[in-house]
């Protein structure tokens, strides 16, 4: 009996990436994640569930188009000062009737239900891209581990169109589902945020017990797999050595080869017009980008036997 494809939930399919795996990428957020991070920069991949974005700068005026409130069946739609779409989420079920006839695509669906062969039919038309430049297929998100039977089946597909396959995941799932995701995987960018799972749960909504225990479990089984764990350095929060130090040792200890390295990421604020879209409060909007200088100057004082990059 053959196997029944489940469906992902996929909210952005993003091409020509560089810093996401070796080459030119294709990314594929995978909607839903466990994580509610502060300094989040993809709000819209939060919830496992279709969501409203509301980009009141393209709409037309509700006095001059007014399409989507004609439409609306639970009388959602309303205006800002500016004259302009303002939804009213308390009342909104996201019935998406309202981005269907938007004529100015104000209004967008965050969260569709694709196939396999729909996410590969659009990454492997950059395929010349690929093997110029020895890139592939990334799953991001969001938080892929959260869709398995669609992210294996996604992986097993790829690999069958010759695809090299990475993921970027927060490690935060039973082993159990996350093992045949790793397993077939060609490069893994693993995130430690912070050691201490107090201040973990503190800035992340969720204590890091499962992160760190399926990191050890990868290393563990998966010696061979290039692995790179990265951490968001964000001021105030674990922009200090001793904490970062602390990662480097659970690293180092669990590390099997020199294919697992560590890199450090300097937080940016890029993200923060998506809030606005999303009609949520961004947490750290009084915070600014950290410097890459700032960030060499960290790595510069970590000891460990880890390769940084």
């Amino acid at each position: 009996m053959q196997r029944e494809v489940p469906l992902g939930l996929i909210f952005n399919i993003q091409k020509f990436c560089l810093h996401d795996g070796p080459g030119i990428r294709t990314l594929v957020f995978f909607k839903g994640c466990p994580l509610r991070c502060r300094w989040c920069s993809n709000p819209e991949g939060m919830t496992s569930r279709p969501e409203l974005a509301v980009k009141s700068d393209k709409c037309i005026s509700l006095k001059s188009c007014g399409l989507c409130a004609s439409v609306c069946p639970q009388k959602a739609v309303g205006q800002n000062e500016d004259g302009r779409v303002l939804i009213q989420r308390e009342l909104c079920s996201s019935c998406m009737a309202c981005v269907e006839i938007c004529p100015a695509k104000a209004l967008e669906r965050m969260g569709k239900l694709m196939s396999v062969d729909e996410v590969i039919k659009k990454v492997k038309a950059d395929e010349a891209f690929y093997s110029r430049s020895g890139g592939g297929l990334t799953l991001s998100g969001g938080e892929p581990l959260l869709q398995p039977e669609f992210a294996v089946a996604l992986l097993e597909r790829a690999k069958e169109e010759g695809l090299e396959t990475a993921i970027e995941t927060t490690g935060c799932s039973e082993w159990e589902k996350a093992r045949p995701v790793f397993e077939r995987l060609d490069f893994i960018f693993y995130d430690i945020k912070l050691f201490s799972s107090e201040l973990h749960e503190k800035n992340t909504g969720v204590p890091n017990r499962l992160i760190l225990e399926n990191f050890a479990h990868l290393c563990e089984e998966f010696p061979d797999k290039p692995v790179t764990v990265r951490t968001p350095v964000i001021p105030g929060v674990n922009d200090d050595v001793q904490q970062l130090q602390t990662i480097a040792d659970f690293i180092e200890k669990n590390a099997r080869s020199k294919k697992v390295r560590y890199e450090l990421l300097p937080f940016h604020n890029f993200g923060s017009a998506k809030y606005e879209f999303m009609g949520k409060s961004y947490p750290l909007k009084d915070l600014h980008s950290m410097s890459t200088e700032h960030v060499e100057g960290l790595k510069k004082q970590l000891k460990t036997a880890v390769p940084l990059v």
